[in-house]
């Protein structure tokens, strides 16, 4: 029977320490991501006449949407501007 309650008490003890350390790295994470958003915001390109410029759209993406376009509209259809909005 002693060994049983050893058994079980270990058990607890690495099932809260598990616990205790999730905790601390679930919210040590989201401390790091606020800090870095308040105090390193992201860069927002513009263009010569100050207005921002959208951000480029990835070239994997851009051809996935001409492959849909082109099996939508059976070979008819062109892609003539894509933007981000």
């Amino acid at each position: 029977m002693e060994n049983l309650d050893t058994a079980l008490l270990l058990m607890v003890v690495g099932m809260v320490t598990v616990f205790a350390i999730l905790f601390i790295v679930i919210y040590m994470g989201k401390l790091l991501i606020a800090l870095v958003n308040k105090y390193a915001p992201e860069e927002v390109a513009t263009h010569k006449d100050g207005t921002p410029a959208p951000a480029p759209i990835p070239a994997n993406i851009l051809a996935a949407i001409n492959a849909a376009v082109s099996v939508v509209t059976h070979g008819k259809g062109k892609v003539a501007k894509v933007e981000k909005l």
